[in-house]
């Protein structure tokens, strides 16, 4: 069951609140990228911009390094009041290997965003250029992608980004919006403003199976290897029920590479200590996979890919928090989840 804990979420809500309402729309972040940049230069770390990387460091980059992606899922411009998909468009379908678990739900979420209002923007500068309403959606079977119609932005050039109408919404016990990934961005600014110290790295077009190329390029480019990656993000589960008989989810593999042992152990004694509550992905999706017809996917992470790519010369583990309605604009986490990831983070604060 969930902890109790009354760690105060003021500040967290505010950073979390500002941060959802930036656009991110995957292979667009430019804008996001902007924003966040000015978040971390308010504390004392240094921010460097590269391609498809920010890297955030603190006085002591070496003791741990975040991770974190940016993007999150939208539409993309593709014609004449034709929108795709932006993680699935043509261009990036040579990093996708269908079993992902975004691809393998790609056809049951073909009309969950019909009504949904969206608002499009300028590719660079994320100038807001009007809001619509997603009319209907279908997969298209001879382009692999979700294909959408939308009320309102028919004036709309091709490769113009269009993301969810989105806006955090708080109750008591949750909180909602599109969470996958801004949810762990805000997490690392939080970190950062209550004293960490090491290194963390926030990635473009994880959502498209690239941030990790653009993670290894830096830690090439500065000669890191690591077995201290921590990568944050979300992890979905299928009812409230099963999401809340956790805190907090880790994992020892994905479908690409197994995790550090040592420093997963290390984040699971942490949570022991705090008495917070955990479980296992890869063991939960194994059990249920004891009954069903059709396995369900380990995923591809990130860090699976940096792990293979290196042959685990840059290795670590994931910290995730469970949530339901994933990939849509109110994915919904709980306030436990969130207050047992902060005290966790708060271990990695010297």
């Amino acid at each position: 069951m969930p902890s109790q804990d009354s760690t105060d979420l003021s500040e967290f809500l505010e950073i979390l609140q500002q941060l959802v309402r930036e656009p991110s729309v995957v292979g667009t972040e430019d804008s996001f990228f902007r924003v966040l940049r000015r978040e971390l230069e308010e504390v004392n770390v240094h921010v460097e911009r590269h391609l498809g990387v920010l890297v955030a460091r603190g006085s002591n980059p070496a003791s741990v390094i975040l991770s974190a992606h940016i993007d999150r899922h939208g539409l993309l411009c593709t014609g004449p009041n034709e929108f795709q998909y932006a993680a699935f468009i043509a261009s990036n379908r040579g990093e996708l290997t269908g079993d992902s678990v975004s691809e393998q739900m790609m056809a049951s979420i073909a009309d969950r965003f019909t009504g949904q209002r969206v608002q499009a923007h300028l590719p660079y500068t994320g100038t807001y250029v009007g809001q619509g309403k997603i009319s209907s959606g279908h997969l298209c079977p001879n382009r692999h992608n979700l294909i959408f119609e939308i009320e309102g932005l028919e004036f709309l050039q091709p490769g113009t980004p269009v993301s969810f109408l989105d806006r955090l919404k708080v109750t008591p016990t949750h909180l909602s919006a599109q969470l996958d990934n801004v949810l762990s961005v805000a997490l690392i600014v939080h970190l950062f403003r209550n004293g960490f110290t090491g290194t963390a790295l926030f990635t473009a077009q994880e959502e498209a199976g690239r941030s990790w190329r653009y993670a290894l390029a830096w830690l090439q480019r500065e000669s890191i290897t690591t077995r201290r990656l921590l990568v944050l993000d979300t992890s979905p589960y299928p009812t409230p029920e099963a999401a809340g008989e956790q805190d907090l989810v880790l994992r020892k593999k994905d479908a690409t590479a197994s995790f550090d042992a040592d420093f997963t152990v290390e984040i699971q004694d942490f949570c022991r200590e705090l008495k917070i509550p955990y479980s296992y992905k890869d063991t939960w999706i194994e059990a249920q996979n004891l009954n069903r017809t059709k396995p369900l996917s380990l995923g591809r992470t990130e860090l699976g890919r940096l792990v293979a790519a290196t042959a685990g010369q840059i290795n670590g583990t994931t910290l995730q928090i469970p949530t339901t309605g994933y990939h849509t604009a109110s994915e919904t986490a709980s306030l436990s989840s969130i207050r047992a990831a902060i005290r966790l983070l708060r271990c990695f604060v010297s």
